[in-house]
């Protein structure tokens, strides 16, 4: 499956500018982390694109491990061809799913889903709508705030770091650098644009 191709299925199974930010933006850290791990880039990124694209039809708040999002989703990736360790990795990412994260690829994505929602949030309340300013002391400090992005897990954010075996203010600084210069595709920053 190509990036295009993959964009295109996120596209039309989501309407929501929010979560289509959200799949962009974990793309883009995605990539860093395998760019980081000599891994492949491009395998990495689509997963990171894709891992969401079922949840605004098949939501799951039931949390089945066979039914909904994410593996509603996974079935039709196997049927388009999408190597195993990828889907693997995107049910994964899913705790209710049963999947162990027993890759490096499944573990960065568990480490940035709810991380990259968090800094998105964090972006979006700072005067600069932007990465370029955002420090991580203001993103620990805002992590301890309950009310703040409260649909973000933050046990989930930190047991991400550690799955990775990376301290959290490492993790939240590299994920931060990895935003950075796709701020504008997430309509964030001086040169955002809509998100598509």
């Amino acid at each position: 499956m190509t990036r295009d191709e993959a964009l295109a299925l996120m596209r039309e199974h989501t309407r929501s500018p929010s979560l289509r930010q959200h799949m962009l933006a974990v793309e883009a850290a995605m990539r860093a982390y395998a760019a980081k791990h000599a891994e492949d880039a491009e395998a990495w990124g689509l997963v990171g694109l894709l891992h969401d694209f079922d949840y605004e039809r098949f939501p799951n708040p039931e949390h089945s491990s066979t039914e909904g999002h994410p593996a509603w989703g996974v079935t039709l990736l196997r049927e388009r061809g999408l190597p195993e360790p990828m889907c693997r990795a995107i049910l994964g990412h899913a705790t209710y799913s049963g999947v162990p994260r027993d890759a490096p690829m499944a573990r960065a994505l568990f480490a940035v889903d709810e991380l990259c929602g968090f800094l998105v949030a964090c972006a979006l309340v700072r005067p600069s709508k932007s990465f370029a300013d955002l420090e991580v002391s203001s993103v620990k400090k805002k992590l301890k705030d309950k009310a703040f992005a409260r649909g973000v897990n933050r046990d989930e954010v930190r047991q991400g770091a550690d799955e990775l075996a990376v301290p959290l203010d490492e993790h939240i600084a590299f994920v931060i650098q990895a935003l950075r210069p796709a701020e504008g595709a997430l309509g964030l920053g001086a040169a955002a644009a809509p998100v598509g």
